[in-house]
């Protein structure tokens, strides 16, 4: 394994720390408590400085990093099993449901994503709920067009033309051998949709539209030492650092799994359907050959 994927699993690890052991572990100081110490840069008592009150830039960093990994992944997660779904139906669907269907993802996919937030937010308000529907339908149509795309080719494979010929349902095709087929496509488009999530989540909470002050969130921060950047560059320097180093490992990881879960290495599924075409066709060939 090269020194570069210690590094990716590394920081893997870390944001798992951050999850999950932020409270009390790796930040002691409460992020939203302030104190006398104001615009103190990075020392030994505050790694990352202190903001305009006081507040620890290294605890609202560790803090930070939950609402909007959650917001991604949860987001990211919607928009995958929507995405599948609505793919699906549109592969295996007659052909003018399918331009219906695709007709209203291609809407869906150039309403702007600061669009749809707006109109979340109006709704349901602002905060890590608007967010993730934001990004659950904002990525929703990348993912069908994507899988209707490869439904539609997985629908003259020999296995699935064998599958209905033995009288298998469209309902039980699609589960049984044309969804786990997409299984490598999902993971790989998903993993590469984290870091654009990340981004997503981010600048909306830095345009004031996700997280708000004084919650600790990575784009709110951002914003907030922005207007004090010459002055105190500690502000907003170590959470853009910190958006920076999950986008690039969510890209990394993307790359990875594409090379790993390589579609025309990866994994096989509705073996039993596929040996039996090959007999099938071979039996027939047999036949054709003894007529002849």
């Amino acid at each position: 394994m090269s020194r570069l994927k210690w590094v990716a699993l590394s920081l893997a690890a870390l944001l798992v720390l951050l999850l999950l052991l932020a409270p009390g572990v790796l930040a002691h100081v409460d992020p939203v408590a302030t104190s006398d110490a104001h615009l103190e840069g990075p020392s030994g008592s505050h790694l990352f400085g202190t903001d305009l009150l006081g507040r620890d830039v290294y605890s609202r960093t560790v803090y930070g990093a939950r609402p909007v990994l959650v917001a991604t992944f949860l987001g990211v997660l919607l928009a995958s099993a929507a995405g599948v779904a609505i793919g699906v139906l549109g592969g295996v669907a007659p052909r003018w449901l399918n331009a219906v269907v695709m007709r209203v993802v291609d809407v869906f996919l150039a309403l702007p994503v600061l669009l749809i937030a707006l109109i979340l937010i109006a709704t349901a308000g602002s905060g890590v709920r608007s967010i993730v529907l934001a990004i659950g339908i904002a990525f929703t149509p990348g993912f069908a067009r994507v899988v209707e795309s490869s439904v539609r080719r997985l629908r003259k494979a020999e296995y699935v033309e064998a599958a209905r010929v033995f009288g298998s349902t469209t309902l039980r095709t699609s589960w049984r051998h044309l969804l786990p087929n997409l299984l490598t496509e999902v993971v790989v488009l998903g993993s590469s949709a984290i870091g654009w999530g990340i981004l997503t989540a981010t600048t909306l909470s830095f345009l004031g539209l996700g997280v708000r002050l004084p919650a600790p969130d990575w784009g709110s921060d951002l914003a907030a030492g922005a207007t004090n950047l010459a002055d105190a560059w500690w502000l907003s320097t170590f959470p853009g650092l910190a958006i920076m180093a999950t986008i690039l490992l969510a890209n990394f990881s993307g790359d990875h799994l594409m090379r790993v879960l390589d579609p025309r290495a990866g994994i096989r599924f509705g073996r039993s359907y596929r040996r039996l075409a090959i007999r099938l066709s071979r039996h027939g060939g047999d036949i054709a050959h003894e007529s002849a």
